[in-house]
């Protein structure tokens, strides 16, 4: 509805009388435009193409009155040559030894298992390569078979009513009855094999590298894989015999008297066992033995054993519960 109007009548006399006294006033000066400040040189980005227009023009907004910019605080110093965050490393844990065992100091160990009351062992070197069952107390062995001589035998694991045995360059991995150690198949894989375990589930196996492989024990076909890596992202490379202890694994690092903690879902480096001075030096100095390597975990009651390679002595020893 349009609004009502004044009558020009009354308009135009009011009208004359404001131009007449505006014109008697004088006029007033300009104010001065406000100084812009300072920006830095910028390299102008590329004109966008326009797009067409989806709607029609709307008129432009009536200029707002303009207002002096803000003066420029100075930005504060960026720091030179700042210490980097330190990575958080991995703890090393030591050990106590609880008991002491007879080891054959003919076995080579690779592969180590314990189940209900008796050792599996797997042992290597080409010709002498076994798969055996041991009595604990006295390290005599119970029952065992000789791989052929081409083979160099590497980890073993246990998983239901079957036993899995790896070969170092081969390429040959064998499967086994538990109770009678009766030749049940093989499979074949690409690259070494050097250490074997199960999570109940899958096969975890490592080849030398940082990597951990999980397989399927129904078709043996790798699942995937898994990189391990330090507190500072490196690889923890020369993964060994492997053995899983309450969801994680533990590897011996070949040549090395540690053994590392992994998370098997991101493979980060949990900590270490530090295991060095567990072999005596009097055992060391009365025959030849090699390096550490052998993990066998009873999940049943919480102990653990280690042992090496042609060592007189398998132990059974309790981490430290602290670094």
């Amino acid at each position: 509805m349009p609004r009502h109007r004044p009558s020009q009548r009354l308009l135009l006399p009011a009208l004359l009388l404001s131009i007449g006294l505006a014109a008697c006033q004088p006029a007033a000066p300009a104010a001065p435009a406000p100084a812009a400040a300072p920006q830095p040189a910028l390299t102008a980005p590329p004109a966008p193409t326009a797009a067409a227009p989806t709607s029609a023009p709307t008129a432009a907004a009536p200029a707002s009155t303009p207002t002096p910019a803000p003066t420029a605080q100075p930005a504060a110093p960026t720091p030179i040559d700042a210490p980097p965050t330190p990575a958080a490393q991995p703890s090393i844990y030591g050990y106590q030894v609880l008991n002491v065992f007879p080891h054959d100091p003919s076995a080579f160990t690779q592969g180590l298992v314990y189940q209900d009351g008796i050792f599996y062992e797997g042992t290597g070197l080409r010709g002498q390569s076994t798969l055996r069952q041991v009595d604990p107390a006295t390290g005599q062995v119970l029952q065992g078979v000789r791989l052929p001589d081409q083979y160099f035998g590497e980890g073993i694991a246990l998983l239901g009513d079957r036993l899995y045995q790896l070969t170092w360059q081969e390429n040959t991995g064998f499967i086994y009855d538990k109770t009678s150690f009766e030749l049940l198949g093989t499979w074949n894989y690409a690259g070494e094999g050097w250490g074997l375990t199960s999570d109940g589930q899958r096969l975890i196996m490592s080849d030398g590298s940082n990597e951990l492989r999980f397989l399927d024990p129904a078709a043996m076909e790798e699942l995937g894989r898994v990189a391990v890596v330090d507190g500072d992202g490196l690889p923890v490379t020369r993964l060994n015999e492997l053995e899983w202890v309450e969801g994680e694994v533990w590897a011996n690092v070949w040549q090395t008297d540690r053994i590392a903690r992994i998370d098997p879902a991101s493979g980060r480096l949990l900590g270490w066992i530090d295991l060095a001075g567990l072999l005596p030096e009097e055992d060391r100095a009365a025959q030849r033995v090699d390096v550490l390597n052998g993990i066998a975990y009873d999940a049943a009651t919480g102990r653990l054993f280690v042992t090496g390679k042609w060592w007189p002595k398998l132990f059974e020893i309790q981490v430290a519960a602290t670094p």
